[in-house]
């Protein structure tokens, strides 16, 4: 049988969303990612901080923070 593709990645270094590097809010795979943009999720704070460094460069950094991508309610 053929393996499906992951499809929750790193958008910029493309780690699987249930990776062991892979931060999740308060350490919990089911809180969802600890870092995301408006274009996808992302891994760590270090590729936070590249995909922030490289939307500046390129200009196109948000105007407001992106909504999170799964939707959960974290603060009940």
């Amino acid at each position: 049988m053929l393996a499906r593709p992951e499809t929750k990645r790193c958008i910029e270094c493309g780690t699987p969303y249930d990776d062991a590097a892979f931060h999740y809010w308060e350490g919990r795979v089911a809180n969802g990612p600890a870092y995301w943009s408006d274009r996808g999720i992302l891994c760590s704070p270090r590729c936070s901080l590249a995909h922030h460094q490289r939307r500046a460069a390129e200009g196109t950094l948000a105007d407001a923070p992106a909504p999170d991508p799964f939707q959960l309610t974290r603060f009940r």
